[in-house]
């Protein structure tokens, strides 16, 4: 019963991971489609609602699928005598928990600076915000992997 709960946590991470990751680079492909006027380093766009909606809703997903990961991944090491003193596979659970943090840090930051660049009713002018939503749809889907990862090896590292 155990394996099945597993095997369906870690297709609902990697699901909303993905699901995550398509909409941040759909957000990117929104926003190329607005007109922009481009000169040197700075540039004047409209603003795109769809890709403000798209950049929204993947920032949610990755989220919640850090929350589940963590929520139902546990805690195995808490403390540095405990990480010296833990088995392989609870030091590699928890070096895939401080990677999936750090790439939550970056992806998030990457799609809400995305998306606050669409949020506006009105054009808007400044340095150019390049590839933002496609960079942080692409850190959604290696969250996914590293997610798994974490569940995974924390969940084993438990039953063993």
């Amino acid at each position: 019963m155990a394996k099945i709960v597993g095997v369906f946590v870690c297709l609902a991470i990697i699901t909303l991971d993905i699901t995550a990751g398509i909409l941040g680079i759909q957000a990117e492909a929104a926003q190329n489609q607005e007109k922009h006027l481009r000169l040197w380093i700075f540039e004047c766009k409209q603003p795109s609602h769809e890709a403000f909606q798209l950049g929204l809703a993947a920032a949610i997903l990755l989220s919640v699928a850090h929350v589940i990961a963590n929520l139902l991944g546990g805690c195995s090491v808490c403390s540095q005598d405990e990480f010296e003193k833990a088995s392989p596979s609870r030091q590699l659970s928890l070096a895939c928990l401080v990677f999936t943090w750090i790439i939550l840090a970056i992806g998030l930051s990457m799609l809400v600076i995305g998306t606050h660049s669409n949020r506006k009713s009105r054009v808007s002018c400044g340095f150019t915000e390049h590839h933002f939503l496609s960079i942080g749809g692409i850190l959604c889907m290696v969250h996914g992997m590293f997610s798994v990862a974490y569940y995974a090896t924390a969940t084993t590292a438990f039953t063993y």
